[in-house]
């Protein structure tokens, strides 16, 4: 039976107030050859090939439209759209604000994707619910840890780790510093958008580290 555990928001992040939502626990990641060999077992009419091949014309048919401002919609799944976001790294831009003033509606701004949001279809949810029943593992509530660090702190502990590894990821950082992965996320977001910092990031999603600038 799936399990949840009730978890608190931090308080920075809600005003002061208490306010606590559930979070599932997950167990393992189905990877891609996994979840062909799923779809395999529940259509087995359909190759692995022909599935792998469906997945990837899929994949093929976002990457040429989605950047034209076209969102991807499929029954029964839901709606795929994207997110845009200021490149903070490109060098390009840091050459153009070389010459321009402070105004950040006037000065250029290197636009770039930076995730893409999915919308569930309704049916799909209603199915899910069907589906799962879910049981509470834990009978108290997840409390985020607070940090004892300052600023200044946190910073140095951050760069201590770069120094030792040549990177840092989200789990080192909110290790060192006594913080919630949420908490430290939202953290290392100020930290990066510094620029007296230091620090920026590589990669994305879960492959985003961060490390030294040049």
């Amino acid at each position: 039976m799936p399990k949840y555990v009730l978890q608190e928001l931090p308080g920075e992040m809600t005003d002061g107030k208490t306010i606590v939502y559930p979070k599932m626990q997950t167990y393992t990641l189905h990877d891609y050859k996994t979840v062909i060999e799923h779809m395999h077992d529940y259509a087995g009419s359909f190759s692995e090939g022909m599935i792998r091949g469906v997945f990837d014309a899929l994949v093929s048919v976002m990457k040429s439209w989605m950047p034209m401002g076209h969102n991807i919609k499929i029954d029964g799944l839901g709606v795929f759209s994207l997110t845009l976001g200021f490149d903070e790294s490109s060098p390009s831009e840091k050459a153009e604000l070389k010459n321009v003033d402070d105004n950040p509606k006037t000065k250029y701004r290197h636009v770039c994707i930076k995730g893409i949001n999915f919308k569930p279809d309704p049916k799909l949810l209603q199915a899910l619910n069907q589906e799962a029943t879910f049981e509470r593992s834990e009978a108290d509530v997840q409390v985020p840890q607070k940090t004892k660090f300052s600023l200044e702190e946190r910073l140095a502990k951050a760069k201590a780790v770069i120094a030792k590894n040549g990177f840092m990821t989200l789990y080192d950082y909110a290790n060192a510093t006594n913080q919630s992965r949420s908490v430290a996320s939202k953290d290392l977001r100020q930290i990066v958008a510094d620029p007296n910092s230091g620090i920026t990031t590589r990669g994305t999603h879960s492959h985003k580290v961060w490390i030294a600038k040049d």
